[in-house]
């Protein structure tokens, strides 16, 4: 097992975690310097907030933790490709490194229905690596959407 899947099992872990608790199955991981810095799941539906994304609510713990809102020299780890607001959390966090698991071709901008890496806008450029224990991920998804249809 090489380091992205290492710390993309910590982020299923954490997708499990969420669907225990009725949320969609996405989780969050954060590294730095080879170190899990925080971790996160979705969290909307518990509490009523449409911004709990896994993503969001991992930057937030990250950012209280290392007492800074800019995460530089970091990993983000999520089982989903994330979609524009977590992305753009991401540029403005300076998050380094985007690993995502499952892509997502209704509104995953990492490359599946759009893709923001190289938009003007932005003035951080994030390195991403997609479709690390992608079955894994996609599967979870599956099967929760699966039991709810």
């Amino acid at each position: 097992m090489n380091e992205d899947e290492k710390w993309m099992t910590l982020a299923v872990e954490q997708a499990k975690k969420a669907e225990e608790h009725g949320e969609v199955p996405v989780g969050a991981v954060l590294v730095k310097d080879g170190l899990l810095v925080a971790k996160a799941h979705n969290q909307p539906i518990s509490t009523n907030d449409p911004t709990a994304h896994a993503e969001i609510q991992l930057l937030r713990i990250a950012g209280k933790k290392l007492a800074n809102y800019r995460l530089t020299n970091t990993s983000l780890y999520v089982t989903l490709e994330p979609c524009a607001m977590c992305f753009g959390a991401m540029v403005h966090a300076r998050i380094d490194r985007i690993v995502y698991g499952a892509h997502d071709p209704k509104t995953g901008v990492c490359g599946s229905s759009t893709d923001l890496r190289n938009l003007n806008c932005f003035k951080h450029q994030i390195n991403i690596t997609g479709g690390i224990l992608q079955h894994d991920c996609s599967q979870i998804l599956h099967t929760f959407f699966k039991l709810r249809r």
